[in-house]
């Protein structure tokens, strides 16, 4: 599990082939990563992957087809990642329960400057509208972000500088696309109200 709250920018640094898939080596400046040992999970853009190596200022994950499929900017050598590991139960939640399997991509339609904060305007695939909520949570490139407008499968979120200072969404402009995981809780209401089928 994750909060979302993103702990450092590392960027992609090697990409390799692996019959279809991908192993990545991510380098990064400010993840301690002394505590990672093999095995543990790291959220790069909001993808739970599992560390298979590692030196002190990098570590390598494999990124399987199924993977690249359904998610975003994990493929491209020197690409900027957000970077969270892996929560302890003693540590606090700073921005809401994030299991790190993105539910589907959606794509920036505005991204504007309001002088305290920018907007950022999504448009999230059908399926994921029902778990879109105001007030809600949302975890865009693995930062944790409350909705402020819904209108069908759009949606708003600000950001401000302390966010776009600590992430890579400030490199978002129309027409990028993003990793979208809703909100757990939101998922498993849904599940409940569903009638079982025999």
């Amino acid at each position: 599990m994750f909060s979302g709250i993103i702990s450092d920018i590392g960027r992609i640094a090697q990409v390799a082939d692996r019959d279809g898939g991908l192993r990545l080596e991510i380098a990064t400046q400010a993840l301690d990563l002394t505590d990672v040992n093999l095995g543990d999970s790291i959220a790069v853009n909001g993808v739970c992957l599992t560390v298979i190596a590692q030196t002190p200022n990098s570590f390598s994950v494999d990124v399987s087809q199924e993977t690249l499929a359904c998610t975003v900017g994990l493929g491209a050598k020197d690409a900027p990642v957000n970077l969270e590991k892996a929560l302890c139960l003693a540590d606090r939640l700073g921005g809401h329960l994030v299991s790190g399997h993105v539910d589907g991509v959606g794509e920036v339609l505005e991204f504007t400057d309001l002088g305290e904060s920018w907007k950022l305007v999504v448009n999230a695939p059908q399926a994921l509208a029902k778990f879109i909520a105001v007030k809600g949570s949302i975890t865009i490139n693995g930062v944790s972000l409350t909705i402020n407008q819904v209108a069908g499968r759009v949606f708003q979120v600000n950001l401000i500088p302390h966010t776009l200072a600590m992430t890579n969404l400030k490199q978002l402009s129309a027409g990028s696309r993003v990793n979208l995981e809703v909100d757990l809780i939101a998922r498993y209401v849904e599940r409940m109200m569903q009638k079982e089928v025999l």
